[in-house]
């Protein structure tokens, strides 16, 4: 039982070591909270499209609060 437990969270390891290897070579992207969209962000369009606007390469909704994130490049 311990050997197949060992082998499966070292299959998960690797997986998530591979995982930031592909998000460190993508480069940094930082990220703030949009301050034109106003209200529940249901969409990552309109969310990306207000992005743009305020100078940022895109953005997102996230979080909880449905939030409008926009991001760029560090």
């Amino acid at each position: 039982m311990d050997k197949a437990r060992f082998g499966l969270f070292f299959v998960l390891f690797i997986l998530l070591a591979s995982h930031q290897m592909v998000v460190q070579t993508e480069g940094r992207h930082c990220e703030s909270k949009s301050h034109r969209f106003h209200g529940l962000c249901l969409s990552h369009h309109n969310c990306a499209s207000v992005c743009h606007l305020e100078g940022f390469t895109g953005g997102k909704c996230r979080g909880f609060r449905k939030r409008c994130f926009c991001k760029k490049r560090c």
